[in-house]
């Protein structure tokens, strides 16, 4: 795992505030070492709590509830957002499961099909190989019958700014003024702040929530429950890419 990612997870950076505390314990820093060992502690024990997940993946997610194909106004194109990294779960506080996962292209496809738009944007470039996240996503929506005319792509971007400029310029170059916006729920925020900051007329139409408690057997939510982890890798991240984004001036 890089360091971004260890940053990212909760055990991860525990880890490195202990080691970091082991090493100043060994130049006498013994007080600053006890800080930050309970630094490490509480925060992986915070973020392993259901009740901490819930609370922040909330904020994020009902800040545009979702809805179904019927319910979102028609657009001129449907945009899919690449960078797809929530292992497309139905719920993260359960099994992984195939039959129940929702990819966004799931979303567009849905969207497409209800008459909501003509057209679909796939956006994102290439992270490994030749083959960008666009044409992976193309192949897939082809399989199930949507016209190779009603796709356009965007082959070039590497994260969530870049995958608005450029679906920008081309939805000037093919016309269109209105895009239906796919993506997950937990970066519905953040996307569309940054479509909204390129001019693009968007219309979130996110997936459906992934931080809810299960219906059947729900854990508790002050006990340490390890998918609480898990989910809160995408939580920072989401957090952080807000804070990242405004600093940069792209929300």
């Amino acid at each position: 795992m890089p360091l971004s990612g260890l940053l990212l997870y909760p055990p991860g950076l525990c880890l490195i505030l202990l080691t970091a505390a082991v090493v100043v314990a060994l130049f006498s820093f013994k007080r600053f070492a006890v800080f930050l060992t309970l630094l490490a502690i509480t925060w992986v024990g915070v973020w392993s709590l259901p009740i901490t997940s819930i609370h922040f993946g909330r904020i994020l997610e009902e800040k545009y509830p979702y809805q179904t194909p019927r319910e979102l106004p028609k657009a001129d194109v449907i945009i899919v957002l690449g960078g797809n990294t929530q292992a497309n779960r139905a719920n993260w506080f359960e099994p992984y499961n195939r039959a129940t996962a929702v990819d966004r292209i799931d979303r567009a496809e849905a969207l497409y099909l209800a008459g909501r738009a003509p057209r679909i944007l796939l956006a994102g470039g290439a992270r490994e190989g030749k083959v960008s996240e666009a044409q992976g996503m193309a192949r897939l929506l082809k399989q199930r019958g949507i016209p190779d005319s009603a796709i356009i792509l965007e082959n070039e971007s590497r994260n969530t700014y870049e995958n608005l400029r450029y679906s920008e310029i081309l939805l000037r170059s093919h016309k269109l003024h209105s895009a239906l916006l796919v993506t997950s729920a937990l970066h519905m925020p953040r996307a569309q702040a940054a479509a909204e900051k390129r001019g693009i007329k968007a219309i979130p139409a996110s997936s459906a929530p992934q931080i809810v408690l299960p219906e059947e057997e729900p854990p508790a939510l002050w006990w340490p429950h390890i998918r609480s982890l898990e989910a809160s890798r995408t939580i920072i991240k989401e957090y952080l890419g807000l804070l990242g984004y405004k600093l940069r001036g792209w929300i």
